[in-house]
């Protein structure tokens, strides 16, 4: 079943975000039963010129439909709606948000711990560069970019080469969870303030704060991945 052009004829996208506009839209479609279980959508390229957006847009806007158990992408085939309704986890790829859940905290909060300790005046001030970027960045798939290079920077500051490659395994899975809950949670104004905390405690060098400003910073993604999970 493809995707008729109907359901789309006068709908003008407010830029909330141009991704989160069109991820709203689709996903009312999907759970209002314009778009069927079973409805093949357009392509990319079509969606793009029916929205008046870039491919990459739709590309971002169609990740968190996959994430949420909304679409399913065939190689060859199209990408295809398989659900009415968000399920009980998140897809990120090679890992679950459950996943995620259940092994940050053992990794992340530690490794914040470690950085305080032993982090260098360079890798500080990377830090703070890193923190200034997403504080400016107003596209949002840049500051996903940056997101991961902020939990990247800290496992690598802890100067455990285990923290640091579990992190970088999982960095793929962290994106595209932080780009969802974004997108449908608007989490990216509160986790700008939950990293200026971490990064004050990595500053005043107290191994004691950073790793509980990690731990706040997570249980805060934990709690907006259940609403989402929820709703």
């Amino acid at each position: 079943m493809n995707l008729s052009d109907s359901w789309t004829a006068g709908q003008q996208i407010v830029r909330v975000s141009a991704a989160e506009a069109v991820f709203t839209s689709l996903r009312q479609a999907i759970e209002g039963g314009e778009l069927p279980v079973g409805t093949r959508l357009s392509s990319e390229a079509a969606m793009a010129q029916q929205y008046g957006v870039s491919r990459s847009v739709v590309r971002e806007a169609l990740r968190s439909c996959a994430s949420l158990g909304l679409t399913e992408t065939r190689t060859g085939k199209g990408t295809f709606v398989v659900s009415d309704h968000v399920g009980g986890d998140l897809a990120l790829g090679q890992y679950s948000a459950r996943d995620l859940t259940e092994a940050r905290p053992h990794i992340e909060v530690p490794a914040a711990g470690l950085a305080a300790q032993r982090r260098s005046e360079d890798e500080l001030q990377l830090l703070r560069d890193i923190m200034a970027a997403m504080d400016r960045e107003k596209d949002p798939e840049a500051w996903v970019a940056l997101d991961s290079a902020f939990h990247g920077a800290i496992a690598r500051m802890s100067g455990n080469r285990v923290f640091e490659k579990v992190v970088a395994d999982i960095r793929d899975a962290m994106a595209n969870q932080s780009e969802t809950l974004n997108m449908v949670a608007g989490r990216q104004a509160d986790s700008d303030v939950e990293h200026r905390e971490i990064v004050a405690a990595i500053e005043a060098a107290s191994p004691e704060q950073a790793a509980e400003a990690m731990r706040r910073h997570l249980a805060a993604v934990d709690a907006a991945l259940d609403r989402v999970l929820r709703r």
